[in-house]
């Protein structure tokens, strides 16, 4: 069945993961949802589904629609003998606009066999649903009004929450947080801008609805909440997508071991020999509420081997995709060398040097030795070892304390996670920063009005008071069917 429809339609979808489970859902929602259901739920109470209660579960037998009779007459008997009991499970009718979606909805509660709930969905079908598309449910709430666009997008992020703080950072966006925050910074701009429209209105009859100082002053103090918003948005996309850290360096230096206890599991192959990593190995973890992503990647060495020059390349082109770069350094290597001789390759100062198997070193050369690797870098210098644990910890907090202060709370103020709104904030302070110029150099307010518009168009496009059907249909496309 074709998934093009209208709003008005009613749709349905399955809402629970794929794959074997206890229990399963199919969620139904739009205006014939009670119809529909009654069609393929049959109360043991024996109740007629129009009259159950809003938000109360009932035990049913979940039907597959009987075919109609030839004439399109049928009697009790008849449509007992074509009916196809699917499953039994539980029923809860959501009446409208106390719904996730704000129109009626009816969710069937049954067996978590994927089979079982691709039949429930058809049986809908047959009933007179219409398959949803992805992110359906969720874009009907946004317009209905029952979530403005920002706690949309919260709904994702919540779903794909990996981390204790991303998962938390998604709920305040859910909450509206951002939301609040931004529909006050634009009423304030709206109201100015109304002042100064009524001022351009009357301007013969010199009347000064917003003085030059207030204004200016208005707009200063929105510019600078705008300006501690962005500075939060490398934070928020790291809470939200989690941080990349590739493991690089040359050939047995103990980047495989590295990673190994790093995730406490022996995920990659160790040996003596260089080169055994051809190809990078990726696994995620989560450390102190934040999500890693950690990939050990092949040696950087010269090489004639085909093979193991397609690991090095795609070796380099991880790291520029990295958020941040270890570099491994053998410390007994780096022992057998004056410490005036030392050379390290070139790094930008956001990665780090982590010089590993430091228990094959002597105490007391230890401290001369990142004495010596310090005055060459500028990045920050670490000593572990891979094999006895030493020092893992301290690396683990030195990457942690790269994306997110110690301190750190997401309860800590409104957070950008998503470069949407990091792209929307930025135009409204590059129109404020115009209007600024504008009104500094005595230019005519309607030049002033157009920036104030284009300030306040920009964070509407934030909370989807200003937003086109593109944009629209780009954000929920990345939801589930059933969400």
């Amino acid at each position: 069945m074709s998934t093009v429809g209208t709003p008005e339609d009613t749709i349905c979808a399955i809402a629970t993961p794929a794959g074997e489970g206890g229990i399963g859902i199919v969620r139904i929602s739009g205006p014939h949802a009670v119809d529909i259901a009654s069609r393929v739920v049959r109360l043991r109470s024996k109740k007629s589904f129009h009259t159950l209660a809003s938000h109360k579960l009932h035990l049913a037998d979940i039907l597959f629609p009987p075919v109609p009779s030839i004439g399109g007459l049928s009697t009790s008997e008849t449509r007992q003998s074509t009916e196809q009991i699917v499953d039994e499970g539980l029923v809860v009718y959501m009446k409208a606009p106390r719904s996730f979606t704000a129109e009626d909805v009816v969710e069937i509660h049954c067996h978590g066999s994927g089979f079982v709930l691709q039949r429930v969905s058809e049986a809908c079908v047959a009933a007179g649903a219409r398959l949803a598309q992805p992110g359906e449910f969720t874009k009907r709430a946004f317009l209905n009004g029952r979530l403005d666009l920002s706690q949309a997008e919260a709904v994702l992020d919540t779903i794909r929450a990996k981390s204790e703080l991303g998962l938390k950072l998604a709920q305040r966006q859910l909450r509206g947080e951002l939301a609040k925050q931004v529909h006050r910074l634009r009423t304030d701009l709206v109201l100015l801008l109304a002042h100064l429209e009524a001022g351009i209105d009357f301007a013969e009859e010199d009347i000064a609805f917003v003085g030059h100082d207030e204004m200016t002053v208005s707009l200063q103090e929105t510019l600078d909440q705008i300006r501690r918003m962005l500075v939060t948005a490398e934070t928020g996309r790291v809470l939200r997508d989690g941080v990349r850290v590739v493991i690089a360096g040359e050939p047995n230096v103990g980047k495989s071991s590295l990673l190994n206890s790093l995730l406490q599991e022996n995920r990659a192959i160790v040996t003596d020999i260089p080169g055994t990593t051809r190809d990078f190995i990726e696994e995620s973890i989560v450390w102190h509420g934040l999500q890693l992503t950690l990939v050990d990647t092949a040696g950087l060495r010269d090489t004639t081997d085909l093979i193991e020059l397609e690991g090095i390349r795609r070796s380099e082109q991880a790291q520029d995709q990295a958020d941040i770069v270890l570099h491994v350094l053998d410390a007994a290597q780096l022992a057998k060398i004056s410490t005036g001789n030392v050379r390290l390759p070139s790094l930008i100062h956001e990665h780090l040097f982590v010089v590993n198997k430091i228990d094959l070193v002597a105490a007391a050369s230890v401290q001369p030795l990142f004495d010596a690797l310090r005055a060459c870098t500028t990045c920050k210098v670490l000593a572990v070892s891979a094999q006895t644990g030493e020092g893992l910890e301290a690396l683990k907090h030195a990457i942690r304390a790269r994306f997110v202060e110690p301190s750190f709370e997401p309860s800590d103020g409104v957070i950008v996670t998503h470069v949407r709104h990091q792209g929307a904030l930025e135009r409204a302070e590059a129109s404020l920063q115009e209007s600024l110029v504008s009104i500094e150099r005595g230019i005519e307010p309607e030049f002033v009005a157009v920036d104030l518009r284009e300030a306040a168009d920009a964070l509407g496009e934030i909370v989807g008071a200003i937003t086109s059907d593109e944009v629209l249909d780009h954000i929920f496309s990345e939801f589930c069917i059933g969400k």
